[in-house]
């Protein structure tokens, strides 16, 4: 599985950090509401018999050189969800829809032997519903894809399940 991790070469130059990228290549950390053209839904590819708490995830991010976590929000296996990134804030989770989108990630995507499987529990399904509709509704607009369905992203098999079918009835 590929992973976005600084420094990137964009354009033929290195860019250190995602602050970097946010200052001289792309300025500017905020996105207007009426941009968010996508929600992305992602796993952290972890697998369903281990633990990966927010401040793992945040760890891992910057270790990757981003400022924070890359996603607007994170649910947990036991269902609770942690916000990361305002709203308005531009994320570090899809490239090259990061301007345009908002970024949902989920604890979970490998079985135990660490292959991809839907490891989604069902307290994760009905936070990621409950939470898909509320975004939905703040962005009508926006259209529910997974990581894996975004073209021209960095391929993942992220998650291992199609959102744009699970989800197609948000959207009519």
């Amino acid at each position: 599985m590929i992973q976005e991790t600084f420094p990137l070469s964009i354009g033929g130059d290195q860019v250190a950090t995602e602050d970097q990228l946010l200052t001289d290549v792309e300025p500017g950390i905020y996105m207007p509401a009426d941009s968010v053209s996508y929600i992305i839904v992602h796993c952290t590819a972890t697998r369903e018999t281990q633990d990966y708490t927010p401040e793992q995830l945040k760890h891992d991010h910057m270790q990757r050189g981003f400022i924070d976590v890359g996603y607007h929000f994170y649910i947990r296996k036991d269902g609770s969800v942690t916000q990361h990134r305002r709203l308005n804030e531009v994320g570090a989770h899809c490239r090259p829809f990061n301007r345009c989108s908002i970024g949902v990630c989920y604890e979970g995507g490998l079985d135990a032997n660490g292959k991809p499987k839907d490891t989604r529990t069902l307290k994760q399904r009905a936070t990621l519903v409950g939470l898909l509709l509320d975004l939905h509704r703040k962005f009508p607009k926006a259209v529910i894809r997974g990581h894996n369905e975004m073209p021209g992203a960095v391929p993942k098999a992220c998650p291992v399940y199609k959102p744009s079918k699970e989800y197609a009835y948000m959207m009519k």
